[in-house]
């Protein structure tokens, strides 16, 4: 049980931490199933009813898990930027808008993508990235997203970051109620099998307000939960 509640948290993450449009059907916040059924158009019936009153205790955990991803994707507009993300350097900033890392830190390669036994990678987008047509850096917190889809423990090495002082565990769905912590550049997060973990970076320019104003945001969340 401990898991499949974990991998409900990782398909919500998953998706509210995705750049697009985050579409989420009633219920699913509070783990509405439908007993499975994805095609309950003509089910007016218990399969598709809500009980508002009568969510059960994973269900008000869910929901408040939420509710605090809600709160970070406001907070942090990397996530919701209108520019596609291409992976390559962009040379007249001296900036790539996202790195895909492994979990030694490095740069994935190709011959890493291809491999059958990739399990855990991280998606490293990097707040001073290009925001629009202008070409100019951009001010956006920075923030490494790290996606463990193997069984297993996986000691992820948190990179190195230019003009950044330490990475801000936002969130980690192997632990939902956790309160933020910093961890050092080089630090070895072990990343539960199964989990997805978020990162903002605490840097030395006015993205570290960026990212303060977003955790006031997420912890005024987490303090306030809504009534059972």
């Amino acid at each position: 049980m401990a898991v499949r509640e974990r991998q409900k948290r990782n398909f919500i993450a998953t998706m509210m931490l995705s750049h697009g449009t985050p579409m989420l059907l009633a219920g699913d916040e509070f783990g509405h199933s439908q007993n499975g059924n994805n095609n309950a158009y003509a089910q007016d019936n218990e399969t598709t009813w809500l009980n508002w009153l009568n969510i059960t205790p994973q269900g008000r955990s869910l929901r408040e898990f939420t509710r605090e991803l809600a709160a970070i994707r406001r907070a942090f507009p990397i996530l919701y930027r209108s520019r596609f993300v291409v992976g390559a350097l962009n040379e007249e900033l001296d900036v790539k808008d996202v790195t895909w890392l492994t979990p030694v830190g490095d740069e994935m390669t190709a011959e890493r993508w291809q491999d059958g036994h990739t399990r855990c990678f991280g998606m490293l987008l990097d707040g001073r990235a290009q925001e629009s047509g202008i070409k100019r850096r951009g001010s956006d917190a920075t923030l490494l997203l790290i996606y463990n889809a193997h069984f297993d423990v996986v000691n992820f090495t948190l990179p190195d970051v230019a003009d950044g002082m330490d990475w801000l565990a936002l969130v980690d769905t192997n632990q939902p109620e956790a309160k933020p912590a910093s961890f050092p550049f080089g630090h070895k997060y072990a990343v539960t099998g199964r989990s997805l973990v978020a990162f903002g970076l605490s840097a030395e320019d006015t993205t570290t307000r960026r990212l303060r104003q977003g955790m006031g945001s997420i912890l005024h969340v987490m303090e306030k939960p809504l009534p059972l």
